[in-house]
Order: structure tokens, then sequence, then C-alpha cells
């Protein structure tokens, strides 16, 4: 999984942007201990470090490990990085904070942090340039955080020179942007001022900027992302401030998701003033009833479910349509459908995927470049002109093809699609759609000869959005009458 995607499925799952600096407290510790003094030692550390993980893993986004620390303990801290990063949940990106900034062990280093630590972004120092940073980006499910901004104050002199119309800094967003996609490349700032984060913002609204720690101590958070946060409410990781990590017993948990809630009130204010930014942020409580509650509540609420009598594809009547059709516009909930299928997609053997004109085909291809698997289609209808192809892409007869659809029925247009490929030479075994009507629609397709997955089906979409009065009780009968 890509890093950019890894991200904002934890972003979502954790409905955070907060991120934990993990580095071990060297205020009482001797370097170059060794023997039994060195275990007690990286016991301690050690401990420590673990402890602040388990108490923050359902509360963050990501974790960044700040490589000087471990360095500054030579084997000893190799070691305690390595216990680290096997700590943190796979689920969650790891940002090694490095500020590599070597041209001359580039490579070296990104084969070591990437093929060897397996972490998921590198910060870099780019002052070299293109050169340095490229041998990070070959590595396409990794990123880099570029610096290109400091808190520190003697940092203006350089970063703001030659003035304050025209600064460095600016010059160097400007250039890395060339040098990496927004999924690849995003930017590392500390701000002593709070127009230097805005500046970034406006340079480049596409990019993720990763705060340095410090920032949260010197503005008020309302400041920070009103000056930091993209057009979608999000685009900004914020550190959780050291002295709440380097709090005891259950109040690291319970300070950062106060933090956390805090983030999401001021993230749901801003987008309330600002027409610019589309931010969805739920209002209901995490419940355990539902993986996917925030994403059914958010079909719902930006108008995918719409009640009244509406003829389906199939030709049949029903008293609600689902116009999934929208979600192209809305890049949040977009994300978060392309990581469910993405679940689902994961656990099946393909060489190929195929999209059903032509609701599916923005989901296909969303798919096909998060996984890295090719893409194709049927055509809907044959032309009479141009090649007159019935499969759209290039594929070699023997394959196996995976067909993704957005809502089953009847079934009928997907097995359509199915045996296009089929009689073209493929081999069609799995079906994944986003919502099952049920009603046997999938033992249809397994009489057919495919397997049927779906992320969602009509009756938990039901359930849960009676349960969050997003509906009432006839509303509920309803959308159960067709299951």
């Amino acid at each position: 999984m890509q890093f950019f995607d890894k991200l904002l499925y934890a972003i979502e799952r954790n409905q955070s942007l907060l991120y934990v600096a993990l580095d071990p407290d060297l205020d009482e510790v001797v370097i170059g201990q060794n023997g039994q003094e060195g275990d007690r030692l990286l016991g301690q550390l050690w401990e420590r470090l673990d402890y602040i993980i388990e108490q923050t893993a359902d509360l963050v986004c990501a974790y960044k490990p700040i490589l000087g620390f471990y360095r500054a303990l030579g084997t000893l801290g190799l070691e305690l990085l390595k216990r680290t990063l096997e700590k943190i949940p796979p689920e969650i990106p790891v940002i090694l904070d490095a500020k590599h900034s070597d041209i001359h062990t580039s490579t070296v280093f990104a084969k070591m942090v990437f093929e060897q630590w397996q972490v998921d972004a590198v910060t870099l120092t780019p002052l070299a340039g293109l050169d340095h940073v490229a041998p990070f980006l070959v590595y396409p499910d990794k990123a880099v955080f570029i610096q290109c901004a400091h808190a520190n104050a003697s940092a203006a002199a350089l970063q703001e020179f030659p003035d304050l119309n025209s600064p460095f800094y600016l010059h160097l967003v400007q250039q890395a942007k060339n040098w990496g996609t927004p999924e690849q490349l995003g930017l590392e700032a500390g701000v002593a001022k709070l127009d230097i984060l805005a500046n970034l913002r406006q340079a480049a609204p596409e990019r993720l900027i990763l705060l340095q720690e410090g920032v949260t101590e010197n503005f008020d958070l309302s400041s920070i992302l009103a000056a930091g946060l993209d057009t979608q409410g999000e685009g900004l990781l914020i550190p959780v401030p050291p002295e709440i990590t380097e709090g005891t017993g259950e109040n690291i948990s319970k300070s950062v998701k106060e933090l956390r809630d805090l983030v999401n009130q001021e993230r749901q204010r801003i987008v309330q003033t600002s027409p610019a930014c589309n931010l969805w942020v739920s209002d209901v409580p995490q419940s355990k009833s539902h993986p996917h509650q925030d994403l059914i509540l958010q079909l719902y609420d930006i108008g995918c479910i719409i009640f009244g009598d509406h003829v389906q594809a199939s030709g049949a009547v029903f008293p609600y349509y689902i116009d999934l059709r929208i979600i192209i516009s809305k890049p949040q909930i977009f994300h978060q459908i392309l990581s469910a299928y993405s679940e689902i997609l994961e656990s099946l053997e393909f060489d190929r995927i195929a999209g059903i004109p032509y609701g599916s085909l923005p989901t296909a291809t969303g798919l096909s470049l998060r996984l890295h698997r090719p893409m194709i289609y049927p055509r809907k209808e044959v032309k009479a002109h141009g090649t007159q192809r019935v499969i759209e892409g290039y594929y070699q007869p023997g394959e196996k093809v995976v067909v993704v659809d957005d809502i089953l029925i009847s079934g009928k247009s997907v097995m359509q699609g199915a045996e296009k490929l089929q009689v073209s030479g493929l081999k069609v075994e799995d079906i994944v759609v986003f919502i099952d009507h049920e009603k046997g629609v999938k033992d249809r397709l397994r009489e057919n000869g495919y397997r049927g997955h779906a992320v969602l089906t009509i009756s938990e979409i039901a359930e849960t959005l009676l349960q969050a009065g997003r509906i009432n009780e006839s509303q509920f009968q309803v959308l159960l009458q067709t299951h």
C-alpha cells in the first residue's frame, strides 16, 4: 500500500491528524554504556516507548521516530529503534525523521530505511537538490518530506533571504514540487510565524505538510489549522506535544484523545466558516456496531441515499435510490471507498481489474492506481468505427480478472460484463461490489460460477443509519423491504 493511502486510511480510521514523535529520553542517559548496564538502560527506554505506543495507537495517524536520538545511543540505540519499529501497528505509517542531507549516501540510506527498516516515509534536508532526493523517489510506495522551514529564530536569516516577498523557503517549495507527485513528496515545516505556514499552504495547496514539534506550543490550535489545512480540511500532520507523552498512567491516552477531539472540533468550525473547505467530521461517537459506520453516514449526508420511487438500472422500481456518482467529487469519501474495496481485493488472486461501464470506471481506475494492477473494461456497446473492440485495454488471454462494480441488484449487468471478458479468453472468478442489495443475488452469481464480495449490504446501511438517528423507523423499513 502506498504511504499516502496508508496515511489516509489511518486518518479515517482513528479520525485524527495527530502524530507522535518517538524518541528515547536522553536526559539521564550516559552515552556509551554497555554490558549489563546497557541492557538495563535499553529495558528502561523501551518500556517507556512501548507504553506510549500502547496508549496512542488508536488515536493518531502516524508515528515519527527521530533518528538522531537513537544514533546518539550507538548500537544500543539501533536496537531500540528496531524494537520501536516492530512495535508500531502495521496499519499506522512510520515517518522516520532523519533529515538526511548527504548526497553521497542517499542511495544506500534509502535502501536501508525503505527495504531493511520498512519505514513508510523519511524526512530530507534537500539543499543538494534533486540528485539527493531521487534515490528515495524510486520507491513508489514510499514518500519523502522535504524540510523547507525551521522555527529556530536564527534560521530566518537564511530561509527568508533575500526578502519576505520572495523568500528562499518558497523557492525551495516550488523546486521540490517538480521532483515528485503529491503522493510521494510532502513538506516538513517548523514555523516561527504563522504567515510562513499560510505561505506554504498557498504555494503548495495539494501537498501534505508535516509540522515539527513545538508548533502547537507557540500558537493557538485554531490559528494553526486555519493556516495549514487544505481545501478538504486535511493535509496537515500535527505533533502531539511532548509534555503529553511525558505523562503517566492513563493520562497520555486521555490527553491525546482530548487534543484529537479539539482538533476535530476546530476543523469542523473552520469548515462551517470557509466555503473552500468541505470536510466531513462525524457527529456520532465511534461505535462497535459496524466498522464502516463513518462511511455509511457520509453516504447519507452527501446525498447518495434518496427516498422516493425510482427506477433502477435493472428495471425494478424501488422506494429509494442510491447514487454513487457523487463520490467522484468528494475526495474524502472516495479515498475511504477505495480503501474498503482494497481490503477485499488484497485477499484475492488476479492479474487485472475490470470496471463495469459506466458507474464503476472511476472506482476501478482508482483501485488500479492504488494496487498497482492494470485495468481493462468491457465496452457497454461496440462502436461501428475505430478499433471496434469489445474489451478496452491491454491483456493476454488466460489472465485472471477481478470484476469491480458499484451496486449489485439483480446481477444482470455485472454478469454480462463478465461474460464479455470470458468470451475474450479471460478468466473471471470474483466480482466485488460496494453495495449488495441482497435478495439472493450472490446465490445467482454462484450459480453462474462467480464468487460475490461486497463492502456493504443494504441491511447494514439501514441499521447503521437508524442507530445514528439519520433515518426514522418508516424509512428503515423502506430500505429493508427490498432486502
